[in-house]
């Protein structure tokens, strides 16, 4: 079931969308699972993606947003030509962890190497 998004939040990702480039790209095929499969791997990682459609029938590309939104509890924020534009929030223990070591803090660093020395107390 897809979320409803409020209008300052599509605004919000309609901006964001801007310059973005499409990551998905569905051809002749369809809406085949394994797209289904790109999509949600992408919306894992980026939260908002948009995707390209190789289909002259506008009505299809309205149906195909509609499917990919109750298939992976999406968002539909914009369907302009053939680019559609998803969003799906990360999940919460996703969001946490960005794989990034941690810097540890100057309070932890000065009492782990002691006081910080000047370039003066190194010529005396």
């Amino acid at each position: 079931m897809s979320k409803n998004l409020t209008p300052a939040q599509h605004r919000a990702l309609k901006a964001r969308a801007h310059h973005l480039e499409p990551v998905v790209i569905i051809g002749d095929a369809g809406l085949t699972p394994a797209v289904l499969h790109e999509i949600d791997v992408h919306l894992r990682s980026h939260e908002l993606i948009k995707i390209r459609v190789f289909g002259d029938d506008r009505d299809a590309r309205a149906a195909m947003i509609g499917t990919i939104c109750e298939a992976l509890n999406a968002s539909p924020v914009q369907h302009i030509g053939k680019i559609l534009v998803v969003f799906r929030p990360k999940p919460p223990e996703t969001a946490k962890t960005t794989g990034k070591p941690e810097i540890a803090s100057t309070r932890k660093r000065a009492a782990r190497n002691g006081p910080r020395r000047t370039k003066r107390s190194y010529q005396g």
